[in-house]
């Protein structure tokens, strides 16, 4: 009966039209365009302009406290000093040295990121008194019981990943690009990342880590961004959650300071032994 109704009302249609004036025109109506997103292009768009933002500023030196936490709540406190070095054509140096507490003070922690080649990262044990190179198959293991993977400690470099732009969504009140990337290097032991990308300062908010087996492994959040130099966004807390262990680690930066006239004179292998 339904199709039978429908069908009248259709055939009844033009015999209206026609009625309410002989003479109107007959109006062609063109097909709406739809704009198909190039989703890869688009990815790789925001985040290239994520890593436009944040050259130029040379060196820089940070103080940090990283907190570990356990399931249970329980907290262990270390102390360390960051410096890091903006490399041109390459990725950043950086050198991590250990202040407190007493039984990791003087280790100290060396990288250098490369684009797709892989990462070079050494480690000063101060009880055995030797320099540990970090095997590039072992950059997926924990950076000294913390919920930070070595290969979480290098700089972004925009050739180490693919990309997709996802949607935008507003996440913690800002509004945000989401954008999945996918590493091209070896051994990482994630299959993919979903970043929230700032729409208007182009500064990470949140991170999700998805693991081989692309389960949703860790969440990292970035808080309270500070500018510097007129230009560059630094967070002063970031906060790693593991949600398989229910464990988390917390880094909070301070004094911040740029342009110190560091050089890779700073950051070579003989410096990891002088930094106790």
């Amino acid at each position: 009966m339904k199709k039978v109704v429908l069908s009248l009302m259709f055939s009844l249609l033009p015999g209206i039209a026609f009625a309410e004036d002989i003479n109107a025109e007959v109006i062609s109506v063109e097909p709406v365009q739809i704009e198909e997103i190039n989703t890869e292009q688009k990815g790789f768009e925001v985040m290239q302009e994520m890593d436009k933002r944040d050259m130029g500023w040379g060196d820089m030196s940070t103080s940090m406290q990283m907190v570990l936490k356990n399931k249970n709540g329980d907290e262990h406190v270390r102390n360390l000093k960051m410096t890091t070095l903006e490399m041109q054509d390459d990725g950043d140096k950086s050198l991590s040295i250990f202040d407190s507490p007493r039984d990791i003070k003087g280790t100290a922690f060396l990288s250098f990121t490369h684009a797709l080649d892989a990462d070079e990262q050494w480690l000063y044990l101060p009880a055995l008194k030797r320099v540990k190179r970090i095997s590039s198959s072992n950059k997926s293991g924990p950076f000294l019981g913390s919920e930070f993977a070595f290969e979480d400690l290098t700089s972004f470099e925009l050739k180490k990943y693919k990309y997709n732009y996802l949607r935008e969504e507003v996440v913690d009140g800002i509004d945000s690009f989401v954008i999945e990337t996918y590493p091209q290097y070896k051994h990482s032991g994630y299959t993919r990342n979903i970043v929230w990308v700032d729409k208007e300062r182009y500064i990470p908010i949140k991170i999700d880590y998805y693991d081989r087996k692309d389960a949703l492994l860790k969440t990292q959040t970035f808080n309270d961004y500070q500018q510097y130099l007129d230009q560059y966004w630094r967070a002063n807390n970031s906060y790693m959650e593991n949600h398989l262990t229910g464990k988390s680690t917390t880094l909070v930066w301070e004094n911040y300071t740029f342009r110190n006239g560091l050089t890779e004179r700073n950051f070579d292998k003989n410096t990891l032994k002088r930094s106790r």
